[in-house]
């Protein structure tokens, strides 16, 4: 990979922010803001795997927890060619945990960073606030959690 990131990797403090940001449910619930797919389980995991019904224990919710903010990482470290700070990669790995690596491969955001601006980028947080249509109050407070991390 050689990215300018290489070195970086998401610390306790973005374990948490992710843990706190999706919540724990061991029960698979559908998603929020469709009431339906995808099916999402533990700490936010989505997949062919998932599906109505599904249960599952603490270790396994935390097994999978540490696979996808694995995966959210090496989209960041992949897309990203500036150089950031902890809290912005620990950021960033946050809004692709929730939203994928190919809505910030395409996003404004993604762009302003890459650019140089910080500022710029960090102002696209708040427009990542809707499903299905709606402002969800839960992705509200996410986006500003991510967005106060960002600028630390």
């Amino acid at each position: 990979m050689n990215s300018v990131n290489d070195k970086l990797s998401v610390d306790l403090q973005g374990i948490d922010l992710v843990r706190l940001s999706e919540g724990l449910r061991l029960k698979a619930y559908p998603d929020p803001g469709s009431h339906g797919a995808p099916w999402t389980i533990g700490y936010g995991h989505t997949g062919p795997e998932v599906h109505e019904g599904l249960e599952i224990g603490q270790r396994q919710a935390e097994e999978w927890l540490m696979e996808d903010i694995a995966s959210a990482s090496r989209a960041v470290k992949r897309l990203v060619s500036v150089p950031l700070t902890q809290g912005q990669f620990n950021a960033l790995v946050d809004f692709t945990f929730n939203l994928g690596a190919l809505n910030l491969s395409r996003s404004t955001l993604l762009r302003r960073l890459n650019m140089g601006d910080y500022q710029g980028a960090n102002a696209e947080f708040k427009r990542w606030v809707y499903s299905a249509g709606r402002v969800m109050d839960g992705l509200v407070i996410r986006r500003r959690r991510e967005a106060d991390l960002f600028d630390d």
